[in-house]
């Protein structure tokens, strides 16, 4: 993973961190600067996984930095209900097995994100399709044959049936 785009925004992730744990979340790696001594103004961290009881603010904040937060939930509508539950609508995916969880999850009133996914996770892969988000991160559509439909509610959906977690445009490391 590449340095953040400067210090203060490690500064801004730790606030983000700090914030979790305040509301009885528990990291459970990273969260860290790495190589402070050789790259002074760098900010490279480690991404951390923060474990939370339940979703809060902090939650439904965007850092812009690399923390996920983890949440459990008992069944697929009560996980669709905080997916939903936050302002931002760009992007999403699910990962599962099960056909009935990914046709529920890009339902009409599943993912409520412009891109929703498929075992596949919103990395760019979906370029050839209209892109664009929802509430606060969209309203309208980019790109792809079908942009001039801004009046509609869309979604690009994709599914990846493999075992595999293909990167985005066929990329490969060596």
């Amino acid at each position: 993973m590449g340095s953040l785009i400067t210090p203060a925004v490690h500064d801004k992730m730790l606030a983000a961190i700090q914030q979790a744990t305040a509301d009885g979340g528990s990291v459970v790696a990273g969260g860290e600067r790495l190589f402070a001594d050789e790259a002074p103004d760098a900010a490279y961290v480690r991404p951390a996984i923060v474990s939370m009881p339940a979703q809060t603010e902090i939650v439904a904040t965007e850092t812009f930095a690399p923390v996920l937060y983890v949440m459990g939930y008992d069944d697929l509508d009560e996980a669709i209900m905080m997916h939903n539950a936050v302002p931002q609508g760009l992007a999403s995916s699910i990962f599962t097995t099960d056909v009935r969880e990914a046709e529920r999850f890009m339902a009409p009133d599943g993912s409520d994100c412009g891109i929703a996914n498929v075992n596949i996770g919103p990395s760019g892969a979906e370029i050839g399709g209209a892109f664009g988000g929802e509430k606060t991160t969209g309203g309208g559509r980019e790109s792809g044959s079908d942009s001039w439909r801004s009046y509609m509610r869309r979604a690009t959906n994709t599914i990846n049936y493999s075992n595999d977690l293909p990167l985005a445009q066929g990329v490969q490391f060596g």
